[in-house]
């Protein structure tokens, strides 16, 4: 199987991941100094900035998170490698427990147990893949992961953005929160498509976290537009 397609699940991740962070917070942050101030060019530049600072922060994340998380399935490697060494027989045991729990019996799971066993190689990845549950190439894409997050999240701050170009500020906050629901709706419902649950539920859970979470930033731009300056 093709790497990609080993990796399709951690891609649709940091889509989402990326897409709906940068949206949200980006959404949050015109909300907040739309209520407070009504002047688009502050708008638009507070929201160029978040995107920017948005979409650097999370693809920083993602490359510091992915690196740790390589790092660590290369400690978990070694430490097999040793045990391989050191406690040979602990491991092949716990080989024949694994192929046991899957319903081998008698001389297949010891047909199974010695091929496994009698080939190092083989040998790692199964305890790698069937008692860690760590696969190689869920870590090995550090670069990539943080460009697909950091891209996405580009993206995803600049949907609530736009309207603040070309319409008036309260006519801006309606349809950038529109524009975001939907977007929000939508990327959910592909998520369930592409994976499994009702794509209409799904669609409506991020929408709605999504959208609770922008509004947080409106409330505080609203209590802060109504304080007195001085």
């Amino acid at each position: 199987m093709a790497t990609h397609e080993l990796n399709g699940g951690a891609w649709i991740k940091d889509v989402i991941l990326g897409g709906q962070d940068g949206l949200v917070n980006v959404l949050g942050i015109v909300l907040g100094v739309a209520a407070a101030t009504h002047d688009s060019r502050i708008i638009i530049i507070s929201g160029l900035a978040g995107t920017v600072a948005e979409s650097i922060s999370m693809a920083a994340v993602a490359y510091t998170s992915s690196k740790a998380a390589r790092d660590y399935y290369y400690g978990e490697l070694e430490r097999e490698k040793r045990e391989m060494k050191d406690m040979p027989q602990e491991e092949r045991r716990e080989i024949r427990d694994i192929y046991a729990a899957k319903g081998f019996k008698g001389p297949l799971l010891a047909r199974v147990v010695k091929t496994i066993t009698s080939k190092p190689e083989i040998w790692l990845q199964t305890m790698m893949a069937e008692e860690l549950r760590m696969f190689p190439d869920d870590y090995d894409h550090p670069f990539q992961d943080a460009v697909v997050v950091g891209i996405a999240s580009l993206f995803g701050s600049l949907v609530p953005l736009v309207s603040f170009f070309f319409l008036p500020v309260d006519t801006a906050v309606i349809v950038s929160l529109i524009i975001a629901a939907l977007v929000l709706f939508v990327t959910g419902a592909i998520k369930a498509k592409l994976t499994i649950g009702d794509w209409r539920k799904a669609g409506i859970e991020m929408m709605c976290i999504g959208m609770l979470a922008a509004l947080g930033g409106y409330a505080i731009g609203v209590w802060l537009g109504a304080l007195p300056l001085g």
